[in-house]
Protein backbone atom coordinates (compact mmCIF):
# COMPACT_ATOMS: atom_id res chain seq x y z
CA UNK A 1 0.00 0.00 0.00
CA UNK A 2 1.77 3.16 -0.93
CA UNK A 3 1.26 6.25 1.52
CA UNK A 4 0.72 9.36 -0.17
CA UNK A 5 2.75 12.53 1.81
CA UNK A 6 1.87 16.10 1.36
CA UNK A 7 4.71 18.71 0.61
CA UNK A 8 4.44 21.76 3.01
CA UNK A 9 7.14 24.29 4.60
CA UNK A 10 10.07 22.81 2.49
CA UNK A 11 9.15 18.76 4.07
CA UNK A 12 7.32 16.08 2.82
CA UNK A 13 4.92 15.47 5.76
CA UNK A 14 2.23 12.47 6.20
CA UNK A 15 -1.38 13.64 8.22
CA UNK A 16 -2.48 11.56 10.78
CA UNK A 17 -5.58 9.61 12.19
CA UNK A 18 -7.76 7.68 9.48
CA UNK A 19 -5.91 7.69 5.91
CA UNK A 20 -8.20 7.89 2.91
CA UNK A 21 -8.52 4.88 0.40
CA UNK A 22 -7.21 5.81 -3.61
CA UNK A 23 -8.58 2.98 -5.68
CA UNK A 24 -7.68 1.18 -9.07
CA UNK A 25 -11.10 1.97 -10.85
CA UNK A 26 -10.04 -1.03 -13.29
CA UNK A 27 -10.38 -3.74 -10.20
CA UNK A 28 -12.12 -1.48 -7.31
CA UNK A 29 -8.96 -2.55 -4.97
CA UNK A 30 -7.25 0.04 -2.91
CA UNK A 31 -3.69 0.88 -3.97
CA UNK A 32 -2.86 3.76 -1.99
CA UNK A 33 -3.99 6.08 1.22
CA UNK A 34 -3.22 9.41 2.63
CA UNK A 35 -4.20 11.62 4.97
CA UNK A 36 -3.55 15.49 6.04
CA UNK A 37 -4.72 15.79 9.06
CA UNK A 38 -2.77 17.97 11.72
CA UNK A 39 -1.08 19.71 8.91
CA UNK A 40 -0.12 22.99 9.37
CA UNK A 41 -2.03 25.05 6.28
CA UNK A 42 -1.50 28.07 7.84
CA UNK A 43 2.15 27.60 8.14
CA UNK A 44 2.70 25.86 4.61
CA UNK A 45 1.22 29.50 3.32
CA UNK A 46 3.09 31.94 5.15
CA UNK A 47 6.25 29.40 3.72
CA UNK A 48 5.47 29.85 0.22
CA UNK A 49 4.42 33.52 1.07
CA UNK A 50 8.13 34.21 2.29
CA UNK A 51 10.27 31.74 1.22
CA UNK A 52 9.40 30.95 -2.40
CA UNK A 53 7.53 34.57 -3.40
CA UNK A 54 10.95 36.68 -3.08
CA UNK A 55 12.60 33.97 -4.54
CA UNK A 56 10.75 34.08 -7.57
CA UNK A 57 9.75 37.63 -8.17
CA UNK A 58 13.67 38.86 -8.12
CA UNK A 59 13.83 36.17 -10.86
CA UNK A 60 13.70 37.41 -14.35
CA UNK A 61 10.99 35.69 -17.11
CA UNK A 62 13.34 34.43 -18.69
CA UNK A 63 15.13 32.86 -15.16
CA UNK A 64 11.26 31.84 -14.47
CA UNK A 65 10.91 30.38 -17.90
CA UNK A 66 14.49 28.28 -17.41
CA UNK A 67 13.13 27.35 -13.74
CA UNK A 68 9.77 25.57 -15.76
CA UNK A 69 11.87 23.78 -18.38
CA UNK A 70 13.70 22.16 -15.41
CA UNK A 71 10.39 21.45 -14.25
CA UNK A 72 9.54 20.03 -17.36
CA UNK A 73 12.52 17.81 -18.20
CA UNK A 74 12.53 15.90 -14.61
CA UNK A 75 8.96 15.34 -15.04
CA UNK A 76 9.54 13.92 -18.04
CA UNK A 77 12.39 11.75 -17.28
CA UNK A 78 10.18 9.68 -15.36
CA UNK A 79 7.50 9.89 -18.04
CA UNK A 80 7.14 5.75 -18.44
CA UNK A 81 6.63 5.53 -14.28
CA UNK A 82 3.98 8.08 -14.65
CA UNK A 83 1.69 6.73 -17.25
CA UNK A 84 1.99 3.25 -15.21
CA UNK A 85 0.70 5.24 -12.51
CA UNK A 86 -1.92 6.98 -14.23
CA UNK A 87 -3.13 3.43 -15.28
CA UNK A 88 -3.38 2.33 -11.41
CA UNK A 89 -4.76 4.80 -9.95
CA UNK A 90 -6.76 7.01 -12.97
CA UNK A 91 -7.89 3.85 -14.98
CA UNK A 92 -6.25 5.28 -18.25
CA UNK A 93 -5.03 3.37 -21.08
CA UNK A 94 -1.93 4.39 -22.18
CA UNK A 95 -2.79 6.71 -24.57
CA UNK A 96 -5.00 8.88 -22.38
CA UNK A 97 -2.01 8.78 -20.30
CA UNK A 98 0.05 10.06 -22.45
CA UNK A 99 -2.85 12.85 -23.06
CA UNK A 100 -2.40 13.99 -19.36
CA UNK A 101 1.06 13.43 -18.62
CA UNK A 102 2.63 14.87 -22.00
CA UNK A 103 0.04 17.19 -21.80
CA UNK A 104 1.87 18.63 -18.09
CA UNK A 105 5.38 18.47 -19.61
CA UNK A 106 4.19 20.05 -23.00
CA UNK A 107 2.17 22.66 -21.32
CA UNK A 108 4.99 23.49 -18.58
CA UNK A 109 7.99 23.39 -21.34
CA UNK A 110 5.76 25.99 -23.76
CA UNK A 111 5.48 28.99 -21.02
CA UNK A 112 9.27 27.84 -19.93
CA UNK A 113 9.58 28.96 -23.85
CA UNK A 114 7.90 31.90 -23.88
CA UNK A 115 9.60 32.89 -20.67
CA UNK A 116 12.97 33.24 -22.93
CA UNK A 117 10.93 35.19 -25.30
CA UNK A 118 9.55 37.60 -22.53
CA UNK A 119 13.33 38.01 -21.76
CA UNK A 120 15.43 40.07 -19.23
CA UNK A 121 12.54 41.60 -17.08
CA UNK A 122 10.50 40.85 -14.11
CA UNK A 123 7.59 42.44 -14.47
CA UNK A 124 5.40 44.23 -17.79
CA UNK A 125 5.47 47.58 -18.77
CA UNK A 126 1.96 48.70 -20.49
CA UNK A 127 2.59 50.66 -23.72
CA UNK A 128 5.70 52.19 -25.36
CA UNK A 129 5.18 55.88 -24.19
CA UNK A 130 3.43 56.62 -21.02
CA UNK A 131 0.21 58.79 -21.33
CA UNK A 132 0.32 62.84 -20.68
CA UNK A 133 -2.25 63.59 -17.54
CA UNK A 134 -1.76 67.59 -17.16
CA UNK A 135 -1.23 70.50 -19.31
CA UNK A 136 2.73 69.86 -18.30
CA UNK A 137 4.02 67.30 -20.36
CA UNK A 138 6.41 65.81 -17.71
CA UNK A 139 3.42 64.85 -15.39
CA UNK A 140 2.52 61.24 -16.77
CA UNK A 141 1.11 57.95 -16.22
CA UNK A 142 1.80 54.46 -17.21
CA UNK A 143 0.37 51.10 -16.02
CA UNK A 144 2.44 48.36 -15.16
CA UNK A 145 1.63 44.58 -13.85
CA UNK A 146 3.60 43.57 -11.64
CA UNK A 147 3.65 39.86 -9.08
CA UNK A 148 1.13 39.75 -6.50
CA UNK A 149 2.88 39.14 -2.76
CA UNK A 150 0.59 35.80 -2.25
CA UNK A 151 0.64 32.22 -3.12
CA UNK A 152 -1.41 30.77 -6.09
CA UNK A 153 -3.58 27.77 -4.61
CA UNK A 154 -4.10 25.72 -7.45
CA UNK A 155 -7.88 23.14 -6.51
CA UNK A 156 -7.27 20.89 -9.38
CA UNK A 157 -9.71 17.97 -10.64
CA UNK A 158 -9.64 13.99 -11.12
CA UNK A 159 -9.83 13.64 -14.46
CA UNK A 160 -6.10 15.25 -15.41
CA UNK A 161 -3.89 15.01 -12.34
CA UNK A 162 -0.81 16.31 -14.46
CA UNK A 163 -1.65 17.89 -16.74
CA UNK A 164 -4.32 20.11 -14.37
CA UNK A 165 -1.10 20.50 -11.97
CA UNK A 166 1.33 21.40 -15.17
CA UNK A 167 -0.69 23.96 -16.63
CA UNK A 168 -1.86 25.80 -13.76
CA UNK A 169 1.49 26.21 -12.14
CA UNK A 170 3.40 27.14 -15.29
CA UNK A 171 1.53 29.98 -15.77
CA UNK A 172 1.73 31.36 -12.13
CA UNK A 173 5.46 30.04 -11.91
CA UNK A 174 6.41 32.48 -14.94
CA UNK A 175 4.20 34.93 -13.55
CA UNK A 176 5.91 35.10 -10.12
CA UNK A 177 3.65 33.61 -7.96
CA UNK A 178 4.26 30.45 -5.26
CA UNK A 179 1.92 27.46 -5.83
CA UNK A 180 -0.01 25.29 -3.55
CA UNK A 181 -1.44 22.44 -5.61
CA UNK A 182 -4.22 20.34 -4.36
CA UNK A 183 -5.63 17.53 -6.55
CA UNK A 184 -8.23 15.29 -6.38
CA UNK A 185 -7.67 13.15 -3.52
CA UNK A 186 -9.09 10.09 -5.80
CA UNK A 187 -6.70 10.31 -8.52
CA UNK A 188 -3.41 12.14 -6.38
CA UNK A 189 -0.83 9.38 -7.08
CA UNK A 190 -0.11 10.94 -10.44
CA UNK A 191 0.97 14.30 -9.18
CA UNK A 192 2.39 13.12 -5.49
CA UNK A 193 4.85 11.03 -7.69
CA UNK A 194 5.47 13.97 -9.43
CA UNK A 195 6.31 16.13 -6.75
CA UNK A 196 8.58 13.69 -5.17
CA UNK A 197 10.48 13.42 -8.64
CA UNK A 198 10.94 17.38 -8.49
CA UNK A 199 12.53 17.30 -4.57
CA UNK A 200 14.39 14.46 -5.47
CA UNK A 201 15.92 15.95 -8.43
CA UNK A 202 16.45 19.62 -6.78
CA UNK A 203 15.58 22.01 -9.54
CA UNK A 204 12.67 23.81 -7.54
CA UNK A 205 14.17 26.29 -5.12
CA UNK A 206 12.61 26.31 -1.41
CA UNK A 207 8.81 27.29 -0.96
CA UNK A 208 8.13 27.22 -4.90
CA UNK A 209 5.77 24.38 -5.00
CA UNK A 210 4.32 22.84 -2.51
CA UNK A 211 1.94 19.86 -2.53
CA UNK A 212 -1.51 18.86 -0.43
CA UNK A 213 -2.00 15.47 -1.14
CA UNK A 214 -5.77 15.24 0.54
CA UNK A 215 -8.31 16.70 1.76
CA UNK A 216 -7.72 20.74 2.07
CA UNK A 217 -8.67 20.74 6.17
CA UNK A 218 -8.81 24.31 6.98
CA UNK A 219 -6.30 25.32 3.69
CA UNK A 220 -8.78 28.43 2.12
CA UNK A 221 -9.59 29.75 5.95
CA UNK A 222 -5.64 30.92 5.79
CA UNK A 223 -5.81 32.75 2.18
CA UNK A 224 -5.36 36.98 2.28
CA UNK A 225 -5.84 39.49 0.23
CA UNK A 226 -2.79 38.91 -1.90
CA UNK A 227 -3.61 35.37 -2.56
CA UNK A 228 -5.04 33.78 -5.54
CA UNK A 229 -7.55 30.27 -6.27
CA UNK A 230 -7.81 28.57 -9.38
CA UNK A 231 -10.18 26.32 -9.31
CA UNK A 232 -11.54 23.52 -11.89
CA UNK A 233 -14.69 20.83 -10.84
CA UNK A 234 -17.97 21.59 -10.46
CA UNK A 235 -20.06 24.48 -10.34
CA UNK A 236 -21.88 23.92 -7.55
CA UNK A 237 -17.90 23.66 -5.58
CA UNK A 238 -17.51 26.98 -7.69
CA UNK A 239 -20.40 28.47 -6.49
CA UNK A 240 -19.46 27.19 -2.58
CA UNK A 241 -16.01 28.73 -3.22
CA UNK A 242 -16.92 31.92 -3.90
CA UNK A 243 -19.96 32.59 -1.68
CA UNK A 244 -19.22 30.55 1.54
CA UNK A 245 -16.10 30.29 2.19
CA UNK A 246 -15.32 33.88 3.41
CA UNK A 247 -12.73 34.12 0.63
CA UNK A 248 -14.45 37.42 -1.99
CA UNK A 249 -14.55 39.29 2.00
CA UNK A 250 -10.84 38.51 2.29
CA UNK A 251 -10.26 40.18 -1.04
CA UNK A 252 -8.80 36.42 -2.49
CA UNK A 253 -9.07 36.44 -6.60
CA UNK A 254 -11.16 33.24 -7.59
CA UNK A 255 -10.95 31.53 -10.79
CA UNK A 256 -13.26 28.84 -11.99
CA UNK A 257 -13.49 26.37 -14.83
CA UNK A 258 -16.43 23.94 -14.14
CA UNK A 259 -18.87 22.01 -16.00
CA UNK A 260 -20.19 22.33 -19.32
CA UNK A 261 -22.42 20.89 -21.75
CA UNK A 262 -20.23 21.21 -25.39
CA UNK A 263 -21.78 20.87 -28.47
CA UNK A 264 -20.99 20.05 -31.86
CA UNK A 265 -22.46 21.56 -34.93
CA UNK A 266 -22.72 19.85 -38.31
CA UNK A 267 -23.41 22.11 -41.23
CA UNK A 268 -26.50 21.62 -43.84
CA UNK A 269 -23.75 21.76 -46.40
CA UNK A 270 -21.35 18.79 -45.50
CA UNK A 271 -22.70 15.31 -46.93
CA UNK A 272 -20.41 12.06 -46.19
CA UNK A 273 -18.01 12.51 -48.86
CA UNK A 274 -16.30 15.12 -47.64
CA UNK A 275 -13.79 15.68 -45.50
CA UNK A 276 -15.08 17.84 -42.62
CA UNK A 277 -17.72 15.12 -42.56
CA UNK A 278 -15.44 12.50 -41.52
CA UNK A 279 -13.40 14.85 -39.52
CA UNK A 280 -16.87 15.45 -37.09
CA UNK A 281 -17.26 11.68 -37.16
CA UNK A 282 -13.69 10.92 -36.23
CA UNK A 283 -13.60 13.89 -33.54
CA UNK A 284 -17.18 13.40 -31.71
CA UNK A 285 -16.46 9.61 -31.79
CA UNK A 286 -13.37 10.68 -30.00
CA UNK A 287 -14.37 12.63 -28.00
CA UNK A 288 -16.74 10.26 -26.19
CA UNK A 289 -14.53 7.64 -25.56
CA UNK A 290 -11.30 9.40 -24.97
CA UNK A 291 -10.34 9.39 -20.98
CA UNK A 292 -14.10 7.71 -20.60
CA UNK A 293 -15.38 10.87 -21.53
CA UNK A 294 -14.25 12.84 -18.54
CA UNK A 295 -12.91 15.46 -20.26
CA UNK A 296 -14.47 19.42 -19.34
CA UNK A 297 -14.04 19.78 -22.89
CA UNK A 298 -15.44 16.57 -24.06
CA UNK A 299 -18.66 17.11 -26.73
CA UNK A 300 -21.93 16.05 -24.83
CA UNK A 301 -24.79 17.54 -27.40
CA UNK A 302 -24.28 16.77 -31.40
CA UNK A 303 -26.32 18.70 -33.34
CA UNK A 304 -27.11 17.44 -36.77
CA UNK A 305 -29.66 18.65 -39.64
CA UNK A 306 -32.87 16.56 -39.71
CA UNK A 307 -32.64 15.05 -43.19
CA UNK A 308 -28.93 13.71 -42.22
CA UNK A 309 -29.62 12.33 -38.66
CA UNK A 310 -30.10 8.77 -39.95
CA UNK A 311 -26.89 8.32 -42.00
CA UNK A 312 -24.42 10.86 -39.42
CA UNK A 313 -25.95 8.47 -36.67
CA UNK A 314 -24.97 5.05 -38.64
CA UNK A 315 -21.13 6.49 -38.88
CA UNK A 316 -21.05 7.82 -35.32
CA UNK A 317 -21.81 4.25 -34.41
CA UNK A 318 -19.32 2.76 -36.48
CA UNK A 319 -16.53 4.39 -35.74
CA UNK A 320 -17.48 4.08 -32.09
CA UNK A 321 -17.86 0.63 -32.44
CA UNK A 322 -14.06 0.84 -33.62
CA UNK A 323 -13.04 1.37 -29.41
CA UNK A 324 -12.33 -1.77 -27.49
CA UNK A 325 -13.36 -1.25 -23.78
CA UNK A 326 -11.75 -2.84 -20.61
CA UNK A 327 -8.52 -3.24 -18.90
CA UNK A 328 -6.76 -0.15 -19.88
CA UNK A 329 -2.84 -1.99 -19.22
CA UNK A 330 -3.76 -3.98 -22.17
CA UNK A 331 -2.63 -2.76 -25.86
CA UNK A 332 -5.88 -3.01 -27.85
CA UNK A 333 -8.16 -1.27 -24.92
CA UNK A 334 -8.72 2.04 -25.91
CA UNK A 335 -10.91 3.02 -23.29
CA UNK A 336 -10.55 2.37 -19.77
CA UNK A 337 -13.10 2.70 -16.48
CA UNK A 338 -14.91 5.52 -14.83
CA UNK A 339 -12.27 6.95 -12.44
CA UNK A 340 -14.39 6.83 -8.89
CA UNK A 341 -16.96 4.63 -7.61
CA UNK A 342 -18.89 8.02 -7.30
CA UNK A 343 -18.53 8.98 -10.72
CA UNK A 344 -20.08 5.61 -11.73
CA UNK A 345 -22.93 6.35 -9.63
CA UNK A 346 -23.15 9.83 -10.80
CA UNK A 347 -22.70 8.81 -14.50
CA UNK A 348 -25.38 5.77 -14.26
CA UNK A 349 -28.25 8.61 -12.74
CA UNK A 350 -27.22 10.55 -14.94
CA UNK A 351 -28.16 8.31 -18.17
CA UNK A 352 -31.37 7.40 -17.07
CA UNK A 353 -32.38 11.17 -16.57
CA UNK A 354 -31.41 11.34 -20.41
CA UNK A 355 -32.71 8.59 -21.50
CA UNK A 356 -36.83 9.97 -20.50
CA UNK A 357 -36.67 12.62 -23.13
CA UNK A 358 -33.79 10.70 -25.55
CA UNK A 359 -33.81 7.01 -26.77
CA UNK A 360 -30.87 4.42 -26.89
CA UNK A 361 -29.58 4.28 -29.90
CA UNK A 362 -25.69 2.74 -29.44
CA UNK A 363 -25.74 1.52 -25.55
CA UNK A 364 -27.56 1.32 -22.63
CA UNK A 365 -25.63 2.94 -19.99
CA UNK A 366 -24.26 -0.47 -18.57
CA UNK A 367 -20.57 -1.82 -18.64
CA UNK A 368 -21.15 -3.48 -22.23
CA UNK A 369 -18.62 -5.93 -23.88
CA UNK A 370 -15.55 -5.66 -21.82
CA UNK A 371 -11.78 -6.88 -22.92
CA UNK A 372 -10.00 -8.50 -19.93
CA UNK A 373 -12.56 -7.58 -16.97
CA UNK A 374 -14.80 -10.47 -15.91
CA UNK A 375 -16.66 -8.26 -13.02
CA UNK A 376 -15.39 -5.28 -10.90
CA UNK A 377 -14.30 -1.95 -11.41
CA UNK A 378 -16.12 1.50 -12.80
CA UNK A 379 -17.40 0.23 -15.76
CA UNK A 380 -19.61 2.28 -18.38
CA UNK A 381 -19.55 1.36 -22.02
CA UNK A 382 -20.44 4.01 -24.76
CA UNK A 383 -23.57 5.30 -24.58
CA UNK A 384 -25.40 7.29 -27.89
CA UNK A 385 -28.76 8.41 -27.19
CA UNK A 386 -30.84 10.82 -29.66
CA UNK A 387 -33.87 13.20 -28.87
CA UNK A 388 -36.51 14.04 -31.44
CA UNK A 389 -35.95 17.35 -31.32
CA UNK A 390 -33.67 19.99 -30.23
CA UNK A 391 -36.62 20.77 -27.42
CA UNK A 392 -35.29 17.84 -24.90
CA UNK A 393 -35.16 19.80 -21.68
CA UNK A 394 -32.66 17.94 -19.75
CA UNK A 395 -30.07 17.33 -22.07
CA UNK A 396 -28.82 21.15 -21.93
CA UNK A 397 -29.55 21.35 -18.74
CA UNK A 398 -27.10 18.15 -16.98
CA UNK A 399 -23.57 17.16 -18.41
CA UNK A 400 -23.08 13.69 -18.35
CA UNK A 401 -19.39 13.28 -16.76
CA UNK A 402 -18.59 9.97 -18.84
CA UNK A 403 -18.63 8.24 -22.51
CA UNK A 404 -22.21 9.72 -23.12
CA UNK A 405 -23.64 11.86 -25.64
CA UNK A 406 -26.89 12.42 -27.43
CA UNK A 407 -27.69 13.54 -31.04
CA UNK A 408 -29.92 16.58 -31.66
CA UNK A 409 -31.76 17.30 -34.95
CA UNK A 410 -31.98 20.51 -35.85
CA UNK A 411 -33.70 22.58 -39.34
CA UNK A 412 -30.04 23.09 -40.72
CA UNK A 413 -29.95 26.83 -39.71
CA UNK A 414 -27.22 28.77 -37.53
CA UNK A 415 -30.07 30.14 -35.68
CA UNK A 416 -31.82 27.47 -34.47
CA UNK A 417 -28.52 25.62 -33.32
CA UNK A 418 -27.32 28.63 -32.02
CA UNK A 419 -30.46 29.24 -29.73
CA UNK A 420 -30.66 25.70 -28.75
CA UNK A 421 -26.77 25.44 -27.44
CA UNK A 422 -27.13 28.52 -25.58
CA UNK A 423 -29.42 27.09 -23.74
CA UNK A 424 -26.43 25.39 -22.14
CA UNK A 425 -26.16 28.55 -20.41
CA UNK A 426 -21.92 29.08 -21.48
CA UNK A 427 -19.58 26.73 -22.42
CA UNK A 428 -16.00 25.74 -22.42
CA UNK A 429 -15.74 24.69 -26.01
CA UNK A 430 -18.35 24.46 -28.88
CA UNK A 431 -17.20 22.74 -32.66
CA UNK A 432 -18.97 23.75 -35.65
CA UNK A 433 -17.98 21.34 -38.98
CA UNK A 434 -18.69 23.25 -42.41
CA UNK A 435 -17.00 24.21 -45.50
CA UNK A 436 -20.04 26.97 -45.93
CA UNK A 437 -18.24 30.62 -44.58
CA UNK A 438 -21.95 32.20 -44.16
CA UNK A 439 -22.87 29.22 -42.07
CA UNK A 440 -19.54 29.32 -40.20
CA UNK A 441 -19.69 33.04 -39.25
CA UNK A 442 -23.00 33.23 -38.38
CA UNK A 443 -22.50 30.42 -35.60
CA UNK A 444 -19.29 32.23 -34.66
CA UNK A 445 -21.20 35.71 -34.05
CA UNK A 446 -23.86 33.76 -32.35
CA UNK A 447 -22.13 31.12 -30.08
CA UNK A 448 -18.71 32.78 -29.22
CA UNK A 449 -20.77 35.22 -26.08
CA UNK A 450 -21.27 32.01 -24.63
CA UNK A 451 -18.36 30.28 -25.03
CA UNK A 452 -14.33 30.50 -24.34
CA UNK A 453 -13.30 28.95 -27.68
CA UNK A 454 -14.68 27.99 -30.40
CA UNK A 455 -13.60 24.77 -32.59
CA UNK A 456 -13.66 25.17 -36.95
CA UNK A 457 -13.79 21.92 -38.60
CA UNK A 458 -13.27 22.15 -42.22
CA UNK A 459 -11.99 20.17 -45.22
CA UNK A 460 -9.27 21.68 -45.89
CA UNK A 461 -7.65 21.15 -42.45
CA UNK A 462 -9.48 17.88 -41.81
CA UNK A 463 -5.65 16.45 -41.31
CA UNK A 464 -3.79 19.14 -38.91
CA UNK A 465 -6.43 19.22 -36.88
CA UNK A 466 -6.30 17.92 -32.95
CA UNK A 467 -9.58 17.97 -31.72
CA UNK A 468 -12.00 20.45 -29.79
CA UNK A 469 -10.58 18.43 -26.50
CA UNK A 470 -6.75 19.21 -26.65
CA UNK A 471 -6.37 22.33 -24.84
CA UNK A 472 -3.74 24.47 -26.31
CA UNK A 473 -1.45 26.70 -24.36
CA UNK A 474 -1.60 29.22 -27.00
CA UNK A 475 -5.30 29.44 -26.49
CA UNK A 476 -7.14 30.55 -23.56
CA UNK A 477 -9.03 27.71 -21.27
CA UNK A 478 -12.50 28.70 -19.63
CA UNK A 479 -15.62 30.09 -20.77
CA UNK A 480 -18.53 32.00 -19.56
CA UNK A 481 -21.81 30.75 -17.29
CA UNK A 482 -21.93 27.40 -15.88
CA UNK A 483 -18.19 26.62 -17.54
CA UNK A 484 -17.76 29.32 -14.23
CA UNK A 485 -16.55 32.50 -15.88
CA UNK A 486 -12.69 32.33 -15.50
CA UNK A 487 -10.04 31.43 -18.16
CA UNK A 488 -6.83 29.96 -18.06
CA UNK A 489 -3.70 29.80 -20.45
CA UNK A 490 -4.12 32.23 -23.41
CA UNK A 491 -0.30 32.43 -23.74
CA UNK A 492 0.53 35.72 -22.05
CA UNK A 493 -2.60 36.37 -20.93
CA UNK A 494 -2.81 33.44 -18.75
CA UNK A 495 -0.33 35.85 -16.59
CA UNK A 496 -2.83 38.85 -15.84
CA UNK A 497 -4.32 36.05 -12.94
CA UNK A 498 -1.58 36.25 -10.58
CA UNK A 499 -0.44 40.06 -11.43
CA UNK A 500 -1.74 43.13 -9.88
CA UNK A 501 -2.02 46.21 -12.86
CA UNK A 502 -1.02 49.22 -11.06
CA UNK A 503 -1.34 53.18 -12.51
CA UNK A 504 1.71 54.69 -11.49
CA UNK A 505 1.53 58.24 -12.15
CA UNK A 506 4.00 60.83 -11.97
CA UNK A 507 6.87 62.79 -13.00
CA UNK A 508 8.39 61.93 -16.63
CA UNK A 509 11.67 61.25 -16.04
CA UNK A 510 11.73 59.45 -12.66
CA UNK A 511 8.95 57.17 -13.91
CA UNK A 512 11.05 56.45 -17.35
CA UNK A 513 14.27 55.71 -14.94
CA UNK A 514 11.86 53.76 -12.28
CA UNK A 515 10.23 51.81 -14.91
CA UNK A 516 12.84 51.40 -17.52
Amino acid sequence: MITLRSHVSGAFAAGQGTPRPLFNPTTGEAVAQTSTEGLDFGGALAFARTQGGPTLRAMTFAERGALILAISKAIHAHRDELLGLATLNGGNTRGDAKFDVDGATGTLAWYGKLGAKLGDRRYFVDGEEPTRLAANPRFVGQHVRVPRHGVAVHINAFNFPGWGFGEKAAVALLAGMPVVCKPATSTALVTARMFEILVESGVVPEGVLSLVAGPPGDLLKHMGPQDVLAFTGSSDTGSYLRTKAGLLERGVRINVEADSLNAAVLGPDLDSDSDAWHLFVRETAKDMTQKAGQKCTAIRRIFVPRDSVAEAREHLIAEIQRTRVGDPALSEVRMGPLATEQQLRDVSAGIAKLSERARFVYGDGGRGELVGVDEGGYFVGPTLLEAESVDAGVVHELEVFGPVQTILPYDGTAAQACEAIARGTGGLVSSVYSDDKAFVGDMVMGLAPYHGRLHLGHSKIAEHSPGPGTVMPQMVHGGPGRAGGGEELGGERGLDFYLQRCAVQGLKPLLAKILG
